[in-house]
């Protein structure tokens, strides 16, 4: 997971010293993996996050995204999706869990349905503790 270690791996803080991210992207590859997300959900809330790489904002609201994962939500199971890469698992997204397309995007699933989803700057203002 070499480009996703470089694009999502260690930063630095105030002081310089490196900090290990809170989070743990799973990279969303495949129309498969649909499946055993939505299986998934039953049990436990899944993320998905739909990121366009040549688009600033997207950039942008990664990284704040990012910096809302704190040690307790490690455990979280997030999924990213390069969406110039995989248009198709993008467009079955939006009609196997009936959200409509937008990028950046952040789906929350729960029970095989979604159960809250956002764009852009909104993307920012989750409340991750709401889905643990």
């Amino acid at each position: 997971m070499g480009i996703l270690n470089k694009m999502f791996g260690n930063s630095k803080d105030d002081s310089g010293k490196e900090q290990t991210k809170n989070i743990q992207w799973i990279p969303l590859t495949t129309l498969s993996q649909l499946d055993d997300i939505k299986k998934s959900s039953n049990t436990e809330s899944v993320f998905i996050f739909k990121h366009s790489t040549r688009c600033g904002i997207s950039k942008m609201v990664i990284k704040e995204f990012e910096n809302l994962f704190k040690p307790e939500h490690q455990h979280l199971k997030v999924y990213y999706l390069d969406l110039l890469n995989h248009r198709d698992i993008s467009a079955e997204i939006a009609e196997k869990f009936e959200v409509t397309h937008q990028s950046p995007q952040l789906i929350v699933l729960r029970n095989g349905v979604s159960v809250f989803d956002a764009s852009h700057n909104d993307i920012t203002l989750v409340e991750l503790a709401r889905f643990v």
